[in-house]
């Protein structure tokens, strides 16, 4: 492919968008041709790194000669970011989530539609070995149509490690409430079985054990019940309660299948399959266990992150821009699976009530909810808006706060929320 035919990117994010700077390559038919970040230290390095121009301003970054533009912004800033760079001319591929409040989901949908242009959700863990081979087995049919499924994203570290990613008393990941970070249970099932969440309600777990010490003001877990729309029930499990667990089940009319335990995140592990004895389809075994391949491409899967959701991504996105037709992770997948969390978090605060998902396929649905700015985050905070907590809205604990004010301190950070 000549140098005129590759797709010029530019990443948003020095840190996590490190490892998609790398992989907008021209194995994917990309070429990088942009940084920006508003950490001027790291993006020096990643500007000299990558031969690439850097910017700290965000406008200035969308007024530079590219066709796309890649997201791995804070968790809660990536719909604003991508409105405004679809409204720029560019093609957009975000990472999770994809919007953090109703009323952003409605806008970015509507801005996809209008502006015609490329936008996809870089939910990497659909994108396993593992995953790809379940979807490959449930598109025969073998298991008929899905009934009840399981999808576990929790994700534990150690206190150190937990406060050097998240700097700063408003960061974030010290804010989010826990149903929100639930993509990466849940997608790996819509892809698996092509089905949508139309009603939710979940359970947060406090422990506060855990949130003393760091100076986390959120609760670590939540368990998650969507409704898909072909009457199926998906369990989500999450977020940071000890005990790693990256693993998928899914029951359907005639059999199941589900990612072996044990391992890690990603392997080394199987897929097994299995049906009853009196309810087998004809020519297969009652169960089987066994190691997954790549559909094409593993050698280029195998190195990159995250169980190679790190090299599907990109390459779905360039095909898709080439193609000119939505990638299967579009805008309104992407948005209904990171509103599962806003929608299960109002649940939580109720204790468990059911409510139903907006649907942002249809214009006279979502309308309702063009207004619903309803957020947990630090900077949105007044009159009815919700605690990141079951507990409330509450002050970090005294020594994770100190544990955390000496890292970030070490770290080199001296922001105002110290």
């Amino acid at each position: 492919m000549s140098s005129d035919d590759l797709i010029r990117v530019g990443v948003i994010g020095v840190g996590r968008g490190r490892s998609f700077a790398t992989g907008a390559s021209t194995s994917l038919g990309m070429k990088l041709v942009a940084v920006c970040d508003q950490w001027e230290e790291k993006l020096t390095e990643a500007g000299e790194e990558f031969g690439v121009a850097t910017y700290t301003d965000y406008d200035e970054f969308l007024q530079h000669d590219m066709d796309a533009v890649i997201l791995a912004n804070y968790f809660h800033e990536h719909s604003p970011f991508a409105i405004k760079a679809l409204r720029a001319g560019k093609h957009v591929m975000s990472e999770t989530a994809a919007n953090t409040t109703l009323a952003q989901g409605v806008e970015l949908c509507r801005t996809v539609e209008e502006t015609g242009l490329t936008y996809m959700f870089a939910e990497n863990y659909p994108y396993t070995v593992f995953n790809q081979e379940m979807r490959r087995v449930y598109q025969t049919g073998e298991i008929g149509s899905v009934t009840y499924a399981e999808g576990e994203y929790n994700h534990p570290m150690s206190p150190e490690a937990r406060l050097r990613i998240s700097p700063g008393r408003k960061h974030w990941r010290a804010w989010i409430p826990s149903t929100y970070y639930c993509t990466h249970a849940l997608a790996p099932l819509m892809y698996i079985t092509d089905t949508m969440p139309v009603r939710v309600n979940a359970l947060s777990i406090a422990c506060e054990s855990i949130e003393n010490e760091v100076a986390a003001v959120g609760d670590p877990g939540s368990v998650i019940l969507c409704r898909m729309d072909n009457g199926a029930v998906f369990r989500l499990f999450g977020l940071i309660l000890p005990g790693h667990s990256c693993w998928y089940r899914v029951h359907g009319q005639t059999g199941a299948m589900e990612i072996t335990r044990g391992g890690g995140y990603f392997g080394p592990g199987q897929v097994r399959v299995w049906h009853e004895d009196w309810n087998m389809p004809d020519g297969v075994e009652a169960e089987r266990v066994y190691d997954p391949q790549w559909p094409e491409h593993g050698d280029l899967a195998e190195k990159a992150g995250h169980g190679g959701g790190d090299f599907w991504t990109p390459f779905h996105f360039a095909q898709a821009i080439r193609s000119g037709k939505p990638p299967f992770l579009d805008v309104y997948r992407g948005v209904a699976m990171s509103s599962v969390g806003i929608v299960a978090w109002r649940s939580a605060l109720e204790e468990g009530a059911p409510l139903d998902m907006p649907d942002f396929r249809d214009e006279a649905n979502r309308s309702a909810y063009e207004a619903d700015h309803w957020s947990p985050w630090p900077q949105d905070a007044g009159p009815d808006q919700p605690p990141p907590s079951i507990r409330g809205l509450r002050e970090p604990h005294p020594e994770g706060l100190a544990r955390g004010r000496k890292i970030w301190k070490e770290m080199g950070y001296s922001g105002e929320d110290m």
